[in-house]
């Protein structure tokens, strides 16, 4: 299975935070960890936990080189950006890139733990609990 991680479920796996997916969240990147999802990553989504960690920035390096062992970072195309800006039916332009990024790695699926946010998505949804179910 290919599947393209949303930033909030890395930011999940790094800080432990009170989540209602913190669990599903860190089951999620042992999964993409193994041999059973080829896990991917926004390009953009990389810079959104740099600035999102309250940590020195040494161990933000630390963590972003764990996380890009274990998730590919993938871009959108120039057309696919375009695409997303002419897109009015997210709410959020960032999760519109998500899918674009999605959709350029052919993922089955986007996990997020903001589900209600990619109800026009372009790729299939879960949340980390329902990605985890499907093992």
């Amino acid at each position: 299975m290919v599947a393209l991680i949303d930033a909030n479920v890395v930011l999940n796996y790094i800080t432990d935070r009170e989540d209602p997916f913190r669990i599903a969240s860190n089951k999620t990147m042992d999964l993409c960890s193994g041999n059973d999802v080829d896990g991917y990553i926004a390009f953009h989504s990389v810079s959104i936990i740099w600035y999102s960690l309250k940590i020195p920035n040494k161990q933000k390096r630390v963590w972003l080189k764990n996380i890009c062992s274990i998730l590919t970072v993938v871009g959108a195309s120039h057309d696919q950006v375009l695409d997303a800006i002419e897109r009015d039916d997210f709410k959020d332009f960032e999760d519109c890139l998500q899918d674009e990024c999605a959709v350029a790695v052919n993922a089955d699926c986007i996990v997020t733990c903001n589900v209600k946010d990619f109800g026009n998505a372009k790729t299939k949804i879960y949340n980390p609990d329902e990605f985890v179910a499907l093992f």
